[in-house]
């Protein structure tokens, strides 16, 4: 299990689409947006640069998630690769489990280094007591987008799964206001946004930096959201074992 996770991850952080659009791209809008509006104050008394860290963080998070699962995992049934796996010693528990650590390391550097750019460039602080349940959040509640790229992947030929997973990454992005605060949209995208994983995610951050620790409506939602999800990407697998 441990030389497939690793295999896994190395394979990715050679993937020229997982360092431009998980690494670099939430690193570069964050410094371009920070660098604009950062020494102003949102509603909640924050800094819009300790706002925007939340969002970017939680982007790259989301994007990790689905890039690292979806478009390998299509890759993997289309090589006979996963056929390969099915008939080594490893139950099948013990691939998707592989499959959910090494998506979870990759979503590592994006939440380090938007977080590392936040302190050096923008001088956000905060004490350990917000840092360590902040990281700890984002890392753990991007389950539910890996379930998501494991669907996608179970779904679609790898063809198909690269866009498919780029549309649904996206979409989730902004439709749950990573990208814009959905108080600036207003009207019915914000109606939309409360009703997006992601936007209740970047909420359990950003509550998180605000002082007031994790909301407990916030933390349910995300929790059912990885349940169904997760249910979802099981039937999803077994459907295309079934086929493979």
């Amino acid at each position: 299990m441990l030389y497939y996770a690793k295999t896994e991850a190395l394979r990715m952080l050679r993937n020229r689409r997982y360092i431009i659009f998980v690494v670099a791209f939430p690193v570069v809008f964050y410094l371009i947006n920070a660098n604009i509006y950062g020494q102003q104050k949102t509603d909640g008394g924050v800094t819009v640069a300790a706002y925007l860290l939340v969002s970017m963080a939680a982007y790259g998070a989301l994007a990790s998630s689905m890039m690292s699962s979806a478009v390998p995992w299509a890759q993997e049934r289309q090589s006979g690769w996963l056929r390969q796996l099915q008939i080594t010693p490893l139950p099948n528990w013990a691939i998707i489990v592989t499959k959910l650590g090494a998506a979870l390391l990759l979503v590592l550097p994006s939440l380090l280094l938007v977080s590392l750019a936040a302190v050096l460039q923008q001088g956000v602080s905060m004490p350990v007591s917000r840092w360590v349940p902040l990281l700890l959040t984002l890392w753990i509640g991007a389950i539910p987008f890996i379930a998501v790229g494991l669907t996608i992947g179970s779904v679609f030929g790898p063809d198909a799964a690269q866009p498919a997973s780029m549309i649904c990454m996206f979409a989730l992005a902004l439709l749950g206001g990573l990208w814009f605060p959905v108080d600036v949209i207003g009207g019915t995208m914000k109606t939309i946004a409360h009703f997006m994983p992601s936007y209740h995610y970047a909420n359990l951050g950003w509550s998180i930096i605000s002082g007031d620790g994790l909301p407990v409506t916030d933390l349910l939602i995300v929790l059912a959201w990885a349940v169904v999800l997760g249910g979802v990407a099981t039937y999803a697998y077994r459907r295309a074992t079934v086929r493979a």
